[in-house]
């Protein structure tokens, strides 16, 4: 089970490729000579690098959903639309598609962050911004980790 974690800089070249940081490189093991699948982040304004072990759980779990239902259509269409298969390449660079870096309004400087068994890939500012905003880190944390009442507590 992977345990992605760290923030860390990397630069995008004039061909759309950027180096993979080797602390993560170092923590994926065997997942990164397996490829990986990058998307579009449905909760915010960058991509998701996921190992593809992880891709194949988190797609599956999309595909469970109703196909007759057509909010879960909905959902499984925008999902699925963008997600691209990638490989490092033998420098340990990955090629960015250019309709997911336009999504994610990446540039030349690109921060990737490990989120427990995926990778976000974000603009720089656009993360900075993500974290000074909305909701202050004592309050989330106090309302997303707080015990669940119908576990008894």
């Amino acid at each position: 089970m992977l345990d992605l974690l760290g923030e860390y800089q990397s630069t995008l070249d004039a061909k759309s490729r950027v180096l993979l940081p080797a602390a993560l490189k170092k923590q994926l093991g065997g997942e990164a000579v397996k490829g990986f699948v990058l998307n579009r982040d449905p909760a915010s304004a960058c991509l998701v690098l996921y190992p593809l072990s992880e891709w194949q759980r988190t797609s599956a779990e999309v595909r469970k959903l109703n196909r007759f239902d057509p909010e879960s259509v909905e959902f499984q269409r925008r999902f699925l639309n963008g997600a691209t298969p990638l490989e490092l390449d033998p420098n340990g660079r990955l090629l960015l598609p250019k309709h997911l870096m336009q999504y994610a309004q990446l540039s030349r400087t690109i921060l990737f962050t490990g989120m427990g068994d995926r990778i976000e890939v974000w603009n720089e500012d656009l993360y900075k911004q993500a974290l000074d905003g909305k909701v202050a880190l004592k309050v989330l944390a106090a309302k997303v980790m707080a015990p669940s009442k119908t576990n008894g507590q």
